[in-house]
């Protein structure tokens, strides 16, 4: 079992790359298929990992390349739509799902770990939260109807060396001189180390008590967004005074920053906000793990500089 082979889509992102070291740790063999190989040479290093280049959307060259694989591994997502549209949350989490999912049961792979969010849901406030509570339905079913099993991971915010949301965060109040205004400063979110979200994908590789199921993935401690941005701003040690904006100016805000390089902040965002990403039930006993709070581990990589951030992280994730 410890030479399969676990295909990777969205393997080169954040979390796919966390992932990718704890599997080669024990010893699987990583393929990781992306649409730019030479972005990602660093990679190579590994004789365990290869990287193809293909378009996951492309049925044909998905599937062309899932045999010989044990378990396929769905990472991809995006927090905001591409302005040209060419990158839809339609695209992006329901149609690519269903791609992976037909080739899959094609191809004959048994075995599927999906990455949802939490308050996915199909009737939620938000496009971001409506497209993975559709792909998240989808897999499920499809799996059951065809014959591989599905395990969905539904994680609050994730934080880690080289996230976009703490070090987003840091990089906005570096940038912002004296005032920063923050929108959604009430929102309450339960962020998980990278780490442990890693951690219970490869822990549920092989368990069948796991098939079938969704897990909402929270770390130990709940806080308000703006707890967590007068945090970064102590540990990075800047002196700003936190504005927190009304509703009506966070509306106002998100259309605007929806328009800046990046999108900062966008009305889809704005709206993912207005539900709680937190767990209701304590962290799923079946993975063994106790996830870390984000005061033990982000002052080690927000506090560096960013050019040793790349070294930093390769360090944390061991």
């Amino acid at each position: 079992m410890q030479q399969a082979q676990i295909c990777i889509l969205g393997g080169t992102g954040f979390v796919g790359r966390t992932i990718v070291s704890q599997l080669l740790k024990k010893g699987y063999r990583v393929l990781i298929l992306t649409r730019h190989r030479e972005r990602h040479r660093d990679l190579l290093v590994y004789p365990s990992l290869s990287l193809i280049e293909a378009d996951i959307y492309d049925p044909d060259q998905l599937k062309r390349n899932l045999h010989d694989t044990s378990v396929v591994i769905n990472l991809v997502g995006i927090l905001n739509e591409a302005r040209n549209k060419r990158q839809s949350f339609q695209q992006a989490h329901v149609e690519l799902t269903k791609t992976t999912a037909e080739a899959v049961a094609e191809v004959g792979v048994t075995r599927l770990l999906h990455m949802s969010a939490s308050n996915a849901d199909p009737s939620g406030p938000s496009q971001y939260l409506r497209s993975k509570g559709m792909a998240e339905n989808f897999i499920l079913e499809h799996g059951r109807k065809n014959g591989y099993a599905v395990t969905s991971f539904r994680p609050s915010v994730i934080f880690g060396a080289g996230d976009s949301f703490t070090n987003r965060f840091a990089q906005l109040l570096r940038s912002i001189p004296l005032v920063f205004p923050l929108a959604c400063p009430d929102s309450r979110l339960q962020p998980i180390y990278v780490n442990d979200v890693a951690r219970c994908f490869v822990a549920a590789l092989f368990d069948e008590r796991t098939y079938g199921q969704r897990y909402d993935l929270c770390g130990p401690r709940v806080y308000t967004l703006y707890e967590i941005v007068s945090y970064i701003a102590q540990v990075i040690g800047v002196k700003r005074h936190i504005i927190r904006l009304a509703d009506w100016q966070a509306k106002l805000q998100a259309s605007a920053l929806q328009w800046f390089p990046g999108k900062p902040f966008t009305p889809d965002n704005y709206q993912s906000l207005q539900v709680p990403s937190v767990c209701s039930e304590p962290f799923p006993s079946i993975f063994g793990i106790d996830p870390r709070p984000m005061e033990d581990l982000a002052a080690s990589y927000l506090q560096a500089a960013p050019d040793k951030l790349d070294t930093l992280r390769k360090s944390i994730l061991q």
